[in-house]
């Protein structure tokens, strides 16, 4: 196979400590970038892409979150400049989570960068949640762009938590904007919500046809992290991480195995172009 038919990524399901200074944030990112580096240092494959989870810089409380002032970064800050020294040192692009300050903002935002070193760009989460133990709407603002990039010649696009629940957002990176791989990070809670957060990342996958990485912090408050394929059926069965541990997967994604889904299930051909000019018929 050539390196445009395959991916492989990390993806990290790792532990966010609690915290409420700067200090405290760029200690915990150094100590996530040793443990990356670790796992990439003793990869038994070239990783193409890393992956962390919302707000991977941050703890999700209200004790940090009232501290955005001091906790938000502009998008070239301490975030960034510890993932794209890992993007430099092994030639692998990283997607990261953080809070992002500046105009409009805060936003919970996902970084991305290249292997140069370079940012290739940021989404702000579109959708806030304010229910069970999310907050959101109380600290954050919403984001009103798209991202999409390229690795290996695969299309992808990050989304983040309460996004997979709004089924347009994912219908259209996939059918408006080509996207073969979405990569949802979240910082599922174990509330009232928890329980039907597989079925939508399994729902997502196959209703789009795409790779879907569905991945959470760890902690014994979170966990259970999920990669779903393209298709799953008695025979194919998504990626489970642990219930509550860190967690580092290496993932490869197979082109052959996209075509083949799309191919023999054609979900997405059979899709009309326009369900608003079907006739409705009433007694």
């Amino acid at each position: 196979m050539t390196s445009a038919d395959t991916l492989t990524f990390l993806a990290c399901q790792i532990d966010i400590p609690p915290m409420t200074t700067a200090a405290e944030r760029d200690a915990h990112l150094a100590r996530s970038a040793a443990k990356v580096r670790a796992e990439l240092a003793a990869a038994d494959r070239q990783v193409d892409l890393v992956v962390l989870p919302e707000l991977s810089s941050i703890d999700y409380a209200r004790g940090t979150f009232s501290r955005l002032d001091e906790m938000a970064e502009p998008v070239d800050g301490a975030s960034f400049q510890t993932w794209r020294a890992v993007a430099q040192e092994f030639g692998c692009h990283v997607s990261f989570g953080f809070a992002r300050k500046g105009d409009g903002g805060p936003f919970i935002s996902v970084g991305v960068v290249g292997p140069d070193g370079d940012l290739i760009g940021s989404y702000d989460k579109l959708h806030l949640a304010q229910y069970g133990a999310s907050m959101e709407k109380e600290y954050f603002n919403r984001g009103d762009h798209l991202l999409v990039f390229e690795v290996n010649g695969f299309r992808l696009a990050p989304i983040i938590c309460y996004d997979i629940r709004i089924p347009e957002l994912s219908r259209t990176l996939a059918v408006d904007h080509g996207v073969e791989v979405i990569l949802h990070c979240g910082a599922y809670y174990r509330d009232e919500s928890f329980a039907t957060w597989h079925p939508f990342a399994t729902t997502r996958a196959l209703e789009n046809q795409v790779f879907f990485l569905s991945l959470n912090r760890a902690g014994q408050t979170y966990g259970n992290s999920l990669f779903c394929w393209p298709w799953m059926d008695e025979t194919i069965a998504p990626v489970r991480f642990d219930n509550t541990s860190e967690t580092f997967r290496l993932i490869t994604l197979d082109r052959a195995k996209l075509e083949a889904a799309r191919r023999d299930y054609t979900f997405l051909k059979d899709r009309l172009e326009d369900y608003g000019a079907v006739g409705v018929h009433q007694d």
